[in-house]
């Protein structure tokens, strides 16, 4: 489903990827693993379509992302990708529920429609009496479980994660990895997940080593 061709990125004279080629089947979980450096975060946000590279391409489900820009590649991304960063980014001034909308009522979503999505999220994660606090009413875990239920609001074709359990203990590292577990096995959800946690990495259906900007 997707499938990255020939891809290099340099800032500057720095090479940061020298022609990496890359696919992910449908339902899978790849996780990318490397030292720092190594070009993975600057790898998943070109297919996430959040950076341009130099050279190479990039399709999800057949379409052809490079050839997208502005308007069409915002709402391509917002309807397609979901992503879950270290740190969760949620919006302090808005309830969990709220926060879960946001993509959805960019995506046009009636409020009904994206709210009632929210709550069947906020059930499956275990929250649903957490909907009406604020993030600063949270553990850090529960805030990162509420950032994976915003990436998955808009049944996007594929999650991006850059290092989703790095900030969290091993309890609720453990609890969110069985919750991608979960959101595979039963929702065909695919996963390309840029993680240090060994752990996660052997969770995986696929581990993927990169190295000086390449994969080995």
């Amino acid at each position: 489903m997707l499938k990255a061709t020939g891809i290099k990125k340099a800032y500057g004279n720095l090479p940061i990827l020298k022609g990496v080629d890359f696919e992910v089947e449908k339902g899978e979980i790849v996780s990318i693993i490397g030292a720092s450096g190594a070009g993975k975060s600057t790898l998943l946000h070109i297919l996430g379509t959040l950076d341009k590279p130099d050279q190479g391409t990039v399709e999800l489900n057949g379409a052809k992302v490079n050839q997208l820009s502005g308007e069409l590649l915002s709402v391509f991304r917002n309807k397609n990708i979901g992503f879950v960063f270290q740190f969760h980014h949620l919006l302090p001034e808005f309830s969990a529920l709220e926060n879960i909308c946001i993509p959805a009522f960019i995506a046009k979503t009636s409020k009904r429609d994206a709210e009632r999505r929210a709550l069947e999220l906020l059930d499956l994660l275990g929250l649903k009496d957490r909907a009406a606090h604020k993030p600063n009413e949270l553990s850090g875990g529960e805030q990162q479980r509420i950032a994976v239920a915003r990436a998955l609001v808009n049944h996007p074709a594929i999650i991006l994660a850059d290092e989703p359990s790095g900030n969290l203990d091993s309890a609720n590292a453990n609890a969110l990895h069985e919750f991608f577990i979960t959101l595979r096995d039963n929702f065909k959800q695919t996963f390309v997940i840029v993680t240090h946690n060994e752990g996660l990495a052997e969770i995986s259906d696929r581990v993927v080593t990169m190295k000086d900007g390449l994969i080995i």
